[in-house]
C-alpha cells in the first residue's frame, strides 16, 4: 500500500483531531505484532513489563512497543480545585490499568510533571519535597537548556505535564487519549506520535516502510532491517539501564529530603529531533556511519545493524581522548558512555549489583514522521508534510545527569571540552540532527502520579 504525499498530509490532519491518521499504516505493515511476555504493574511508572528480547547479529535486543504517543498539556484548574483534579485524573489512570494489561500488548502509561506545574500550584511543597542531586547540589528537576550543537531556535518548552502512552495496539492509545481529553482541567498543547520496530525477524522494517510510503527524502537509502531511520539498532539490552537503576534512590546520588514521597520515581527528558536522511546516507559511507554512531575504532562487517554495547564495550574518557588525538573525531555512543555508564561497581538499596560499565539511562524514544508534532496548540508550529525524526524520551536520575550525557555528545567531557566546532562532521551525529524542542520533567512513583504534592 502506498501513501501519496497529499494523502499523507491529509492523514496528518486526522492525527491532529485525535485519530490514528497515517499511523494506522503501522498496523497494516506490522501485522499482528510481536509475541509478548506477561507482566505486572511496578511501583515505578517508567518501567514497562512484557518487553520481548530477541537476538540480532548475535546481540540481545529489546523489542519496544509498536505505537507511541506523548500528550503534553497545561493544567487549567485553580489551586483550590487541585484535590478534585487529582482524584479525577487518578480515576482515569486507574480505569486504564483495569482495562489493559501493563505490557506492550495492553497499555503502558507514564505521567511526568514539569517545573511550571510545581511552581504554579505547589511551590512551597516542592521546595520541601523535590529530591536534590547531591553531585550537582541542585534540584533533580531543572529547566531544559540548549546544548552547543542545538540550533538557536530550539524551543525550551514549559508544559505542565507530559503523558507517555505505549502499546502494540493503536486503539488502546486512542482510547487513553479520548479519556484524558474528557478531563476539563487538562488543555492539550501537543500530540506527538510515532512507532518502533526493526526488521529483526526478516523483512523490511517499519522505519523504512513508513518513510518510503511518506515520501521522505532519502527513505529509499535506509537499510531494509533498520530499527531507526539512521540505520542502526539502538535497543541493545545492555545499552539500557537495567531494572531500577534510574530510580532516584538507587545509586545514592539523590537526596530524597527525608521522605519516601518520590522513591521509585525518576527524571524524564523529552525532545524532538529532525534527521537529515539524505545527508547521512549520501555524504557518509557505511564505515563512516559506523564510527560516527559508535566509536572511531569500531569496525564491523558491511550491512551490520546491531553492534554490541555491553559494559565491557563502554568507553572511558581516556579512551575518547585517545581516539580523538589519533583520529580527530568522536563517536556518538562512545562519547556519551563517559557519563552514562557506571564508572565503578555499585549496589542498589535492594541489594542488586550493577557492574562497572552498566548503562544508567532508560530510553523510550521512538521514530516519528511528525513535523515536529502531530498536533500543536500553535497551528503555525506544525510544518507541511512529514519529516523523518525521533521523539527522544529518556529516564535519568536527574536533569543534571541528562545534561552531562548530552554535553558529552558534543565533546564536553568531565575533564574538559574537546576542540570540536558545534555540528562538526567529526562530532558524532550532530551534523545530521536538528533539535526543535526540549523539556525536563519529574516522573513520580505510581502512587503519586496524579498531581503530585497536591494532597500535602
Amino acid at each position: 500500500m502506498k501513501v501519496t504525499r497529499r494523502g499523507f498530509i491529509a492523514g496528518g490532519a486526522a492525527v491532529a483531531l485525535g485519530a490514528a491518521g497515517v499511523y494506522e499504516l503501522v498496523d497494516q505493515l506490522a501485522g499482528s505484532g510481536p509475541t509478548r511476555p506477561t507482566g505486572a504493574l511496578q511501583p515505578e511508572q517508567h518501567l514497562l513489563d512484557g518487553i520481548q528480547v530477541v537476538h540480532h547479529d548475535g546481540v540481545e535486543v529489546l523489542v519496544p512497543p509498536l505505537h507511541h504517543q506523548v500528550v503534553t498539556a497545561r493544567v487549567t484548574t485553580d489551586v483550590q480545585s487541585l484535590g478534585d483534579a487529582q482524584s479525577d485524573l487518578e480515576g482515569v489512570l486507574a480505569g486504564l490499568e483495569g482495562d489493559y494489561a501493563p505490557t506492550p500488548a495492553g497499555l503502558g502509561v507514564t505521567v511526568a510533571w514539569g517545573r511550571p506545574y510545581f511552581e504554579r500550584f505547589v511551590p512551597d511543597q516542592a521546595a520541601s519535597y523535590l529530591p536534590h542531586d547531591l553531585q550537582a547540589q541542585k534540584s533533580v528537576l531543572l529547566d531544559a537548556i540548549r546544548f552547543p550543537s542545538d540550533p538557536d531556535d530550539t524551543v525550551l518548552e514549559a508544559n505542565d505535564v507530559a503523558i507517555l502512552l505505549r502499546s502494540d495496539v493503536r486503539a488502546h492509545i486512542d482510547d487513553a487519549l479520548d479519556r484524558l481529553r474528557k478531563l476539563s482541567f487538562l488543555r492539550v498543547t501537543s500530540l506527538r506520535n510515532g512507532f518502533a520496530g526493526g526488521g529483526f525477524e526478516g523483512g523490511t522494517s517499519l522505519p523504512k516502510e513508513m518513510a518510503v510510503n511518506a515520501g521522505v527524502p532519502g527513505a529509499d537509502l535506509i537499510p531494509d532491517n533498520s530499527e531507526l531511520f539512521l540505520g542502526f539498532t539502538s535497543t541493545q539490552k545492555a545499552a539500557f539501564g537495567p531494572g531500577k537503576i534510574a530510580n532516584f534512590e538507587t545509586l545514592g546520588n539523590v537526596d530524597l529530603r527525608g521522605t519516601d514521597y518520590f522513591a521509585n520515581g525518576t527524571h524524564m527528558h523529552l525532545s524532538h529531533v529532525i534527521e537529515d536522511l539524505e545527508a547521512w546516507y549520501i555524504n557518509f559511507d557505511f564505515d563512516e556511519r559506523v564510527v560516527t554512531a559508535f566509536t572511531p575504532t569500531t569496525r564491523v562487517p558491511d550491512n551490520t545493524q546491531t553492534v554490541a554495547q555491553g559494559p565491557e564495550d563502554a568507553q572511558s574518557e581516556a579512551d575518547v581522548r585517545r581516539d580523538f588525538e589519533k583520529t580527530g573525531r568522536i563517536g556518538h555512543s562512545g562519547s556519551i558512555q563517559v557519563t552514562s555508564r557506571l564508572q565503578s561497581d555499585a549496589t542498589g538499596p535492594d541489594g542488586t549489583h550493577y557492574p562497572k560499565g552498566t548503562a544508567i539511562p532508560i530510553r523510550a524514544d521512538f521514530n516519528t514522521l511528525d513535523n515536529p508534532f502531530s498536533f500543536s496548540e500553535k497551528p503555525d508550529e506544525v510544518g507541511e508534510g512529514p519529516a523523518a525524526g525521533i521523539h527522544f524520551v529518556v529516564f535519568n536520575p536527574s536533569s543534571e545527569d541528562f545534561h552531562h550525557n548530552r554535553l558529552a555528545m558534543d565533546g564536553v567531557l568531565p575533564g574538559g571540552t574537546l576542540p570540536l566546532a558545534p555540528r562538526d562532521r567529526n562530532q558524532g551525529f550532530n551534523q545530521v540532527l536538528r533539535t526543535t524542542h526540549r523539556q525536563n520533567f519529574i516522573v513520580p512513583p505510581r502512587r503519586h502520579r496524579s498531581f503530585p504534592l497536591a494532597e500535602v
